[in-house]
């Protein structure tokens, strides 16, 4: 023979060129999922090439939008292909032409369908290539299908961690435990929090190591800061406050991220370990280790008291007693959450709360207007920070009165502030600023802040300063103190209380030496309405 026959030169090169066209297939599959496929498809075919569900909404993005016609044909197409079981569909209406073919799926997965419309007439082999690309689309659509079912799993299971944390912060411990009850492991009674900041693009990296690293911990993204995760981990009954937790886990992280370690706290004082943790953080950025322990005095309430609680039920009463007048405002157990929130995370609250910044503000003037208080000024913060913590700590109750003692009012702040081992407490605070070393300019400048409402820009024009020099000053002030006061939670209310305390001790005994302190060195009065 002298010529190979027409007929098999015809076939053969129709499968060399069918087989090319799976393989452009696989590789556009490869690289963009269906999405790129269905354009590959489109630009080879001519014609509009889409997914539509059984009820005919398309459901994958169209390269060339369609005309009523072609939509029609499409839903028709579909409404037969449905309704008579086929394997496939070509349907011919004047000049249009309409091909469907159902994709294959798992058992109880309702599947979507390929359908191609162009105009007439009909490329040779265009049925045996559509045929061809529901294989590859079945695949590429089942492992989409898929990832898209672990990505909806995922942000349920961190919605519900995120939400329990949110219990816990708020001390709802036991509607925690019953939102926590469909998930491992259970909330443990004792625990410490560790609160991890990394980059935020490698933070579910780092969450679902941990997660699969530590059987009985609870990792939940922050609901504030984007880069930081909390975990929640038992603390067994051996636990010791101020004593250093690393766990196996905690090495394998701090390559790249930075650790703050809380206390051990039981679980109703979620909110104290949280910030416990993130202090400890502000010392960790400053240590090679990159990690660090909670390494600070006991809370305020708990140095002062029987008498704080006191105090604080009289401060809060109008906020705690408030009824809202209509369904969608808020009652006093929400100001309340909403006040301790605002003065942990200032404008990030938002976040926390998930409420519109609007919502935010309209609260704090309500918390406001019931207290008397101007939350705008840092001494009204402070005592309110205060009183909310001594109202959330539980403090056990002093010696009950005899009924033959008289019972008096409740203490004011400043004499709470005025007691001497509240006076130990502040000195304690400030201390690290006092050691060799450390320049004078460094306390100076920490007071004229809390002196000046923690405000940047009034204290570098107090002090002279720009506002990046006031910054630097106060950073090193954050690692000498190991306290955040820079990034919210802050220790600046407890710094202002320390230096109120200060600055009564200062004046008492100005007093009996019959001099008078500076008025630099002295703090704002509280608000009147303040107790």
């Amino acid at each position: 023979m002298h010529g190979d026959d027409p007929r098999t030169a015809t076939a053969t090169a129709e499968r060399t060129r069918r087989a090319e066209d799976v393989l452009n297939m696989q590789r556009a599959a490869r690289k963009g999922g269906t999405a790129r496929l269905l354009r590959w498809l489109a630009a080879r075919t001519g014609a509009a090439v889409l997914l539509v569900d059984r009820s005919g909404v398309v459901t994958s993005p169209l390269r060339f939008p369609l005309g009523r016609a072609e939509h029609a044909l499409v839903r028709h197409g579909v409404r037969e292909i449905t309704a008579r079981g086929l394997k496939s569909l070509a349907i011919d209406e004047e000049d249009l032409v309409c091909f469907v073919l159902p994709l294959d799926g798992p058992p109880g997965v309702r599947t979507p369908l390929l359908a191609a419309v162009l105009r007439g007439p009909t490329p040779p082999g265009l049925r045996l290539l559509l045929a061809d690309a529901t294989s590859c689309l079945s695949l590429c659509w089942q492992l989409e299908h898929a990832r898209q079912q672990q990505r909806s799993l995922r942000l349920a299971d961190a919605r519900t961690r995120e939400a329990v944390l949110h219990l816990l912060m708020n001390g709802q411990v036991s509607a925690a435990r019953q939102v926590a009850g469909a998930l491992r492991p259970a909330l443990p009674d004792l625990m410490r929090l560790y609160v991890v900041e990394g980059p935020p693009t490698i933070r579910r990296a780092v969450a679902d190591a941990l997660a699969a690293a530590v059987d009985d911990a609870w990792v939940v993204p922050c609901p504030v800061y984007a880069d930081h995760l909390a975990v929640l981990e038992p603390a067994g009954p051996e636990a010791h406050p101020g004593i250093a937790a690393e766990p196996v886990w905690l090495r394998s992280v701090t390559d790249t991220c930075w650790i703050g370690v809380s206390d051990p706290l039981p679980l109703r004082d979620t909110a104290t370990a949280y910030a416990q943790a993130f202090h400890a953080l502000a010392a960790a950025r400053q240590r090679a280790e990159r990690h660090a322990s909670f390494a600070a005095d006991p809370d305020l309430a708990l140095t002062i008291g029987p008498q704080a609680e006191a105090w604080a039920a009289v401060l809060l009463t109008p906020l705690r007693t408030h009824s809202a007048r209509r369904s969608q405002d808020p009652d006093g157990r929400e100001l309340l959450a909403t006040a301790a929130s605002w003065l942990s995370f200032s404008s990030r609250a938002t976040a926390h709360l998930k409420i519109h910044r609007n919502t935010l503000t309209a609260r704090l003037t309500h918390v406001q207007r019931l207290l008397g208080l101007d939350l705008n000024r840092l001494h009204d913060q402070a005592a309110l920070a205060l009183a909310l913590r001594a109202i959330a700590a539980g403090i056990p109750p002093g010696p009950q009165p005899r009924a033959t003692d008289t019972v008096g009012a409740a203490p004011s702040l400043d004499e709470l502030l005025a007691l001497p081992h509240v006076v130990a407490w502040a000195k304690r605070q400030f201390r690290p600023l006092q050691t060799p070393g450390v320049p004078d300019c460094t306390a100076q400048t920490l007071t004229t802040w809390l002196r000046l409402d923690a405000r940047i820009g009034p204290t570098a024009a107090a002090l002279s300063l720009s506002t990046s020099a006031v910054r630097k000053r106060l950073a090193r002030s954050e690692a000498l103190l190991q306290r955040s006061l820079l990034r919210s939670p802050s220790a600046v209310h407890d710094l202002w209380l320390a230096q109120r305390a200060l600055d009564l001790a200062e004046r008492r005994r100005a007093g009996r030496t019959g001099g008078a302190g500076g008025p630099d060195c002295v703090a704002p009065e509280p608000s009147p309405a303040a107790p």
